[in-house]
Protein backbone atom coordinates (compact mmCIF):
# COMPACT_ATOMS: atom_id res chain seq x y z
CA UNK A 1 0.00 0.00 0.00
CA UNK A 2 1.61 3.18 -0.79
CA UNK A 3 1.05 6.23 2.23
CA UNK A 4 -0.63 8.43 0.19
CA UNK A 5 -3.44 5.58 -0.28
CA UNK A 6 -3.71 5.45 3.37
CA UNK A 7 -7.31 6.50 4.83
CA UNK A 8 -6.40 9.24 7.05
CA UNK A 9 -4.17 10.90 4.35
CA UNK A 10 -6.86 10.56 1.75
CA UNK A 11 -9.54 11.89 4.26
CA UNK A 12 -7.03 15.33 4.55
CA UNK A 13 -6.08 15.49 1.04
CA UNK A 14 -10.10 15.21 0.46
CA UNK A 15 -10.59 18.03 3.30
CA UNK A 16 -7.71 20.19 1.87
CA UNK A 17 -9.13 19.93 -1.62
CA UNK A 18 -12.54 21.06 0.20
CA UNK A 19 -11.27 23.75 1.36
CA UNK A 20 -9.00 25.83 -1.22
CA UNK A 21 -12.44 25.24 -3.61
CA UNK A 22 -13.79 26.96 -0.43
CA UNK A 23 -11.75 29.43 -0.58
CA UNK A 24 -12.75 30.51 -4.40
CA UNK A 25 -15.79 30.46 -3.77
CA UNK A 26 -15.40 32.94 -0.39
CA UNK A 27 -13.29 35.27 -2.97
CA UNK A 28 -15.81 35.28 -5.42
CA UNK A 29 -18.19 36.93 -2.61
CA UNK A 30 -15.57 39.11 -1.50
CA UNK A 31 -14.96 40.51 -5.12
CA UNK A 32 -18.61 40.47 -5.64
CA UNK A 33 -19.42 42.81 -2.57
CA UNK A 34 -20.21 45.77 -4.76
CA UNK A 35 -22.03 43.54 -7.77
CA UNK A 36 -26.30 43.96 -7.90
CA UNK A 37 -28.21 41.34 -7.68
CA UNK A 38 -25.23 38.80 -6.75
CA UNK A 39 -25.88 36.42 -4.15
CA UNK A 40 -23.27 35.12 -1.78
CA UNK A 41 -22.37 31.41 -2.18
CA UNK A 42 -20.25 29.15 0.33
CA UNK A 43 -19.93 25.47 -0.07
CA UNK A 44 -21.82 22.61 1.63
CA UNK A 45 -20.14 21.45 4.51
CA UNK A 46 -18.47 18.23 4.38
CA UNK A 47 -20.00 15.32 6.56
CA UNK A 48 -17.36 13.72 8.79
CA UNK A 49 -19.26 10.05 8.78
CA UNK A 50 -20.08 9.92 4.89
CA UNK A 51 -16.51 11.01 4.49
CA UNK A 52 -15.01 8.16 6.59
CA UNK A 53 -17.67 5.59 5.53
CA UNK A 54 -16.52 6.51 1.98
CA UNK A 55 -12.42 5.80 2.57
CA UNK A 56 -13.97 2.66 4.33
CA UNK A 57 -16.00 1.04 1.78
CA UNK A 58 -14.57 -1.79 -0.56
CA UNK A 59 -11.46 -1.93 1.91
CA UNK A 60 -10.58 -5.78 1.04
CA UNK A 61 -7.93 -8.44 1.84
CA UNK A 62 -4.93 -8.42 -0.49
CA UNK A 63 -3.95 -12.14 -0.91
CA UNK A 64 -0.42 -12.24 -0.75
CA UNK A 65 -0.48 -11.48 2.81
CA UNK A 66 -2.99 -11.30 5.47
CA UNK A 67 -1.87 -8.43 7.18
CA UNK A 68 -2.10 -6.23 3.82
CA UNK A 69 -5.27 -4.38 2.89
CA UNK A 70 -6.11 -2.32 0.58
CA UNK A 71 -8.67 0.26 0.34
CA UNK A 72 -10.26 2.48 -2.03
CA UNK A 73 -9.25 6.13 -2.26
CA UNK A 74 -11.58 8.65 -2.01
CA UNK A 75 -13.27 10.98 -4.54
CA UNK A 76 -11.31 14.08 -5.62
CA UNK A 77 -14.21 16.02 -7.44
CA UNK A 78 -15.87 19.11 -7.43
CA UNK A 79 -17.92 19.76 -4.38
CA UNK A 80 -21.26 21.21 -3.95
CA UNK A 81 -22.06 24.67 -3.60
CA UNK A 82 -25.01 26.47 -2.46
CA UNK A 83 -26.27 29.96 -2.29
CA UNK A 84 -25.36 31.44 1.19
CA UNK A 85 -26.36 35.04 1.88
CA UNK A 86 -24.93 36.55 5.23
CA UNK A 87 -27.68 39.36 5.21
CA UNK A 88 -30.76 40.55 4.16
CA UNK A 89 -30.11 42.03 0.58
CA UNK A 90 -28.75 45.80 0.04
CA UNK A 91 -31.02 48.22 -1.57
CA UNK A 92 -29.13 46.94 -4.96
CA UNK A 93 -30.02 43.33 -4.20
CA UNK A 94 -26.35 42.13 -3.44
CA UNK A 95 -26.39 39.65 -0.24
CA UNK A 96 -22.37 39.60 0.36
CA UNK A 97 -21.59 40.77 3.70
CA UNK A 98 -17.52 41.66 3.52
CA UNK A 99 -16.89 40.90 7.60
CA UNK A 100 -18.82 37.55 7.01
CA UNK A 101 -16.91 36.43 3.83
CA UNK A 102 -13.51 37.84 5.79
CA UNK A 103 -14.32 35.70 9.25
CA UNK A 104 -15.29 32.90 7.11
CA UNK A 105 -11.61 32.95 4.81
CA UNK A 106 -9.62 33.66 7.87
CA UNK A 107 -11.63 30.21 9.17
CA UNK A 108 -10.99 28.35 6.19
CA UNK A 109 -7.38 29.97 5.91
CA UNK A 110 -7.05 28.01 9.55
CA UNK A 111 -8.43 24.79 8.92
CA UNK A 112 -6.16 24.26 5.35
CA UNK A 113 -2.99 25.68 8.09
CA UNK A 114 -4.22 22.90 10.48
CA UNK A 115 -4.96 19.77 8.06
CA UNK A 116 -1.85 20.46 6.37
CA UNK A 117 0.48 20.06 9.39
CA UNK A 118 -1.39 17.44 10.43
CA UNK A 119 -0.65 15.59 7.06
CA UNK A 120 3.22 16.37 7.56
CA UNK A 121 3.17 15.48 10.66
CA UNK A 122 1.85 12.31 10.22
CA UNK A 123 3.77 11.66 6.95
CA UNK A 124 6.96 12.52 9.47
CA UNK A 125 5.19 9.26 11.80
CA UNK A 126 5.35 7.39 9.10
CA UNK A 127 8.71 7.84 7.76
CA UNK A 128 10.26 7.33 11.40
CA UNK A 129 8.08 3.89 11.95
CA UNK A 130 9.44 2.48 8.79
CA UNK A 131 12.97 3.49 9.09
CA UNK A 132 13.71 6.61 6.93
Amino acid sequence: MDLPDVPLFAMLREKMNWLHQRQDVLSENVANADTPNYVARDLKALDFEEELSGATKGTALVTTNARHFALTPMRMGKFEDHEAPDQESSPNGNSVALEAEMVKVSDTQSQFQAAANLYAKTMSMMRTAIGH
